[in-house]
């Protein structure tokens, strides 16, 4: 379910904090629906608890997850919220790539083929998560 570049530079707990917020954007994560456990996750990635709990805390102080002592950790039932604020993200890129092809003097077709080519890029084939 979860999916870690060991060679990325992006950190290991940043990568699972993406995790959590694009599976539950996509409603593959569903409201109060529980997290693998900090101990169970860090087994299956083969990666340091603390790099497990440091993720859920981030996600935790964002509102994304909650904890229950002793029964675990859980998806809010604001997924509709959170697919919202990955929205508002993409398209706040999607103005600044605009801004930059402005100062270019990209044309709009141009700049709509680019958009068109990262669109129908195959993950995992050079294309950002």
């Amino acid at each position: 379910m979860f999916s870690i570049d060991y060679r990325s530079r992006t950190p290991i707990y940043r990568q699972i904090i993406d995790n959590v917020e694009n599976l539950a954007a996509r409603g593959v994560l569903q409201p109060d629906g529980q997290l693998p456990s900090v101990r169970s996750l860090a087994v299956e990635l083969s990666i340091n608890p603390n790099t497990i709990a440091k993720a859920y805390s981030e996600l935790e102080a964002k509102g994304i997850i909650y904890s229950l002592p002793g029964r675990g950790s859980f998806l809010c039932g604001n997924s509709c919220a959170l697919r919202q604020q990955i929205i508002d993200n993409l398209s706040q890129k999607l103005e600044e790539a605009a801004a930059e092809a402005h100062q270019i003097v990209m044309e709009q077709e141009d700049f709509m083929d680019l958009c068109d080519k990262a669109w129908n890029k195959k993950p995992g084939k050079g294309a950002a998560k």
